[in-house]
């Protein structure tokens, strides 16, 4: 068993992945008619009420030993086929990407401060939405074909009811974006990760998980 001391290098040496957000909108504050969050609280204070537990659980892990953060965006959730499936044909919800911006932003200066203020410390910010953006305007560059509609679902872009169970899914979902009405395909997700382990500072701020790694 590792004695303390080798516990604590293992921590820091840890790479520390958090993604947090999303549900919080889709499953909260974007269903009116399910939770009072969007009556009490404007999109930006949301988002700042979102940011401040994100930042006591993360200073909760560092406190522990861990040192090495990447902390993901929230990406461009009115494109998802579930918002798509509320949206005018060919659409994404522009309500729903336009209130994500307070959050984001929120979130790279976190990480300014958090690494302003814990040195020998390293706290990255993924740039989701700019990736998963820049997928969903060139996605023949990327290989897809289908950015609309999930692989696996049912009603208006296979998103207004997610994958069942038994349901047969599309036979060429390395060309869908997404795999049901809010999850993106492993194709897609993949691009995202190789984004954030050797992407330039527009996508991995201040520096990619490579980098972060070598630290």
């Amino acid at each position: 068993m590792a004695n303390g001391t080798t516990l604590s290098r293992y921590l820091a040496k840890s790479i520390v992945i958090m993604v947090f957000g999303s549900n919080d909108y889709l499953n909260n504050y974007l269903m009116p008619s399910l939770y009072p969050s969007s009556y009490n609280y404007s999109p930006p204070d949301f988002a700042n009420l979102l940011l401040n537990h994100y930042a006591r659980q993360i200073l909760a892990l560092y406190s522990l030993g861990l040192r090495k953060f990447f902390l993901a965006g929230i990406g461009p959730l009115g494109c998802m086929p579930n918002q798509r499936a509320l949206a005018p044909p060919g659409r994404c919800l522009d309500y729903d990407n336009q209130i994500l911006g307070t959050f984001n932003e929120g979130l790279r200066a976190l990480v300014n401060q958090l690494n302003g203020n814990h040195p020998g410390s390293i706290f990255v910010y993924g740039n989701t939405y700019g990736i998963f953006g820049d997928i969903l305007n060139n996605p023949a560059t990327y290989g897809f074909s289908v950015v609309d509609r999930g692989c696996c679902g049912l009603g208006r872009n296979q998103g207004q009811i997610t994958c069942l169970p038994m349901q047969m899914p599309c036979l060429n979902r390395n060309e869908y974006v997404f795999w049901d009405a809010f999850h993106p395909t492993t194709a897609a997700n993949v691009i995202v990760a190789q984004t954030a382990f050797y992407g330039p500072p527009s996508d991995c701020y201040p520096i990619n998980v490579q980098q972060m790694a070598l630290i």
